[in-house]
Parts: structure tokens; C-alpha cells; sequence
């Protein structure tokens, strides 16, 4: 799992937030999105207060708010289908500055944005309060599947090596005068996506080889040191779902 890999999305702290085990944030950022999930969408209020705690946690791991919106930017590509959907979904219409919008596809597209994310801004404040190797240990300890937990440790390891590679390739291009950004370099680029696919196959080969002549044996070192969660730290990640959960039951009856 190494030690030493520290992700992009991770911010170094030391806020009661970060002290948390992480199977306890685990299981309480995935309460926190279970409650925005079934909260009826009519419930506006009750994102405003999924979000108000959302910010609360954010306040108490000391993450600033410019961390956190430059990393939800992956969130993009659902923005755009949501607001497709007023122009694209039947049902009644209503007319809004000149337009003519389906007030079904209006309420499924403030379901799909706020629910969205609310969802996205948890598991980057997750992602923000631990570090990798402490993600793994705590799927580890909430037994998820030990082969589920290697694909996910490969994975986000070797992306970073294959977006090396890629930038490697797009340096060398440039310094031989292509500026691959016109139809006509779609050729080129479809080439060199399939040089990229050869190259990582190659070196997921050799990482394999280099693994077996150390030992490796389809299973990677237990490296949990088995410390006991006390009752107060389940207590402190209780908090966020805990509240959000009261939301929810509110929403659902006022």
C-alpha cells in the first residue's frame, strides 16, 4: 500500500477530523449520503442543512473552502446533463425568461444537483481528512473484500504513473513541433492513446514480475497495527450522520 504515497486529494492536518480512524469516517460519510439520498427532493431546506453541516466539518478539519470547490470541479460533467434536463424532459411545461422548461425535468435537475453534491463534497472532505494508506486499512477493517481493496490500492497508485507516462509522451510531441488540438491531429492522438495502452500494459507486467520476486503471493502485507476504536471516537463520526439523519426525518414529515 506504501507508505509514502500521499494523494493529491489529501491536506495534511491535524484537526480532531483527521484523527478519526478512518473506517469510522468511512462509515459515516456513507450514513451522511444514504440520508441526502432519501431525503424527498420537495425538501429544499434540508439541503441548505446537509450543507450548513457539510461546512461545519469542514470548519472543524480546517480544509478552506477553496480546497474543497476545486476538487468537487469533477462534478462537472453531471452538471451539464442536469441542466439539459428542463429543456429535454415532457410532462407540463413553465415559461421562465422566454424559456420553456418541464417542471418535471426542473425537479429532476435540483435532485440530481444538490443531492449530487452534497454526495461529491462529503467524500472529498473524506478524502481531504485521510490519508490513502488509511483508507485502505479501513475498508480492510470493515471487511471489504482483501482482492477489492488491492484493485482499489493499484489503481489509484498507478493512475498517477500512467498520467506521468501520458505526460511524458505530450512533452516529447511538443518538442517535436505537434500541437495536437485540431480534427486533423485526431489521428495522431488516437495513436498515441494506443502507445499509452501498450506502454502501461508493458509496465503493469513488469510491476507484476518485480512484485512475485518479492514475495508477493496474491495478498499484500496486513500492515494494521489492530489499535482498538474507542466508543468516543464512534461517537464523534456519529455526529455528521447522526444530524443528518434528523434532517432527513424532518423532511419527511414537516
Amino acid at each position: 500500500m506504501g507508505a509514502g504515497h500521499a494523494h493529491a486529494l489529501y491536506r495534511h492536518g491535524h484537526s480532531p477530523v483527521h484523527r478519526l480512524p478512518a473506517h469510522c469516517k468511512i462509515v459515516a460519510t456513507l450514513a451522511f449520503v444514504l440520508a441526502v439520498v432519501s431525503t424527498p427532493r420537495t425538501a429544499v431546506w434540508a439541503f441548505g442543512g446537509y450543507a450548513l453541516l457539510l461546512a461545519a466539518v469542514a470548519v472543524a478539519a480546517r480544509v478552506p473552502p477553496g480546497f474543497l470547490l476545486r476538487r468537487m470541479l469533477v462534478e462537472v460533467p453531471f452538471v451539464v446533463f442536469a441542466v439539459l434536463l428542463p429543456f429535454l424532459a415532457e410532462g407540463p411545461r413553465v415559461e421562465w425568461l422566454g424559456l420553456s422548461l418541464s417542471e418535471s425535468g426542473l425537479w429532476s435537475a435540483w435532485n440530481i444537483l444538490a443531492k449530487g453534491t452534497l454526495g461529491v463534497a462529503g467524500s472529498v472532505l473524506l478524502a481531504a481528512t485521510t490519508e490513502l494508506r488509511d483508507l485502505l486499512l479501513g475498508l480492510r477493517r470493515l471487511r471489504l473484500p482483501a482482492l477489492l481493496v488491492q484493485i482499489a490500492a493499484f489503481m489509484v497508485r498507478y493512475l498517477d504513473v500512467i498520467a506521468g507516462e501520458l505526460r511524458r509522451m505530450r512533452i516529447a510531441q511538443a518538442s517535436r513541433g505537434l500541437d495536437a488540438r485540431g480534427v486533423r491531429q485526431w489521428g495522431t492522438l488516437a495513436r498515441t492513446a494506443g502507445a499509452l495502452f501498450i506502454r502501461s500494459y508493458e509496465r503493469g507486467e513488469r510491476v507484476h514480475l518485480a512484485m512475485l520476486s518479492r514475495g508477493y503471493t496474491g495478498a499484500m502485507p496486513d500492515l494494521d497495527n489492530g489499535t482498538a476504536t474507542r466508543p468516543a471516537q464512534w461517537a464523534a463520526a456519529a455526529a455528521l450522520p447522526g444530524a443528518a439523519l434528523l434532517v432527513c426525518l424532518m423532511g419527511w414529515t414537516l
